[in-house]
C-alpha cells in the first residue's frame, strides 16, 4: 500500500511539473521564424457606414499593417493562430459585436483562409489571441 502511494505522489507531481515548464509563452514550442507568411487581412467595424480596412503583412519584410515587425513578431510566437474553434468545443452564448475579419494568404508557408467574428465566447477568444492583426485605424 505504502508503495502505491508513493508511485501515485511520484505520477502527480511529474504531471504537474511537465505542464508547468510547457506553458512558457503559451505556445508550449521555441519561436519559429514567420518567414514565408504573407497574409491580406480585411477588417470590418460593422455597420453600413463603417468602411472596411484592408491590410498586408509581409513577414519579416513589413507590409502595410501598423507596427507589421511586432505583428510578425507576435505570430513567430503563435502555434496556429488561424485554426478555427472545434465544432464540438461547448462555448459561451455572448455577443462580443459586429467586427470581422477575414485573413488570406500563407503562414510559414501554409495556406491561410480565416474568418474571425465575435459571435460566441470562444470566436471572442479566438479575436482576442490575433487582435493585433486587426487595427481599426
Amino acid at each position: 500500500m505504502r508503495f502505491a502511494i508513493l508511485a501515485v505522489t511520484a505520477l502527480a507531481a511529474t504531471g504537474c511539473m511537465s505542464r508547468s515548464t510547457s506553458s512558457g509563452s503559451g505556445t508550449g514550442t521555441a519561436p519559429v521564424s514567420p518567414a514565408n507568411t504573407k497574409l491580406e487581412i480585411s477588417v470590418s467595424i460593422g455597420g453600413s457606414e463603417a468602411p472596411t480596412k484592408l491590410w498586408t503583412l509581409d513577414c519579416p519584410s513589413g507590409g502595410t499593417l501598423p507596427h507589421a515587425p511586432a505583428a510578425c513578431a507576435k505570430l513567430a510566437k503563435m502555434d496556429d493562430p488561424f485554426a478555427p474553434v472545434p465544432k464540438n468545443k461547448a462555448c459561451t452564448q455572448i455577443f462580443g459585436g459586429p467586427e470581422k475579419a477575414d485573413v488570406t494568404g500563407t503562414f510559414r508557408g501554409q495556406p491561410v483562409n480565416a474568418h474571425f467574428d465575435k459571435g460566441n465566447g470562444c470566436e471572442i477568444a479566438r479575436w482576442n489571441s490575433v487582435e493585433f492583426l486587426f487595427p481599426t485605424s
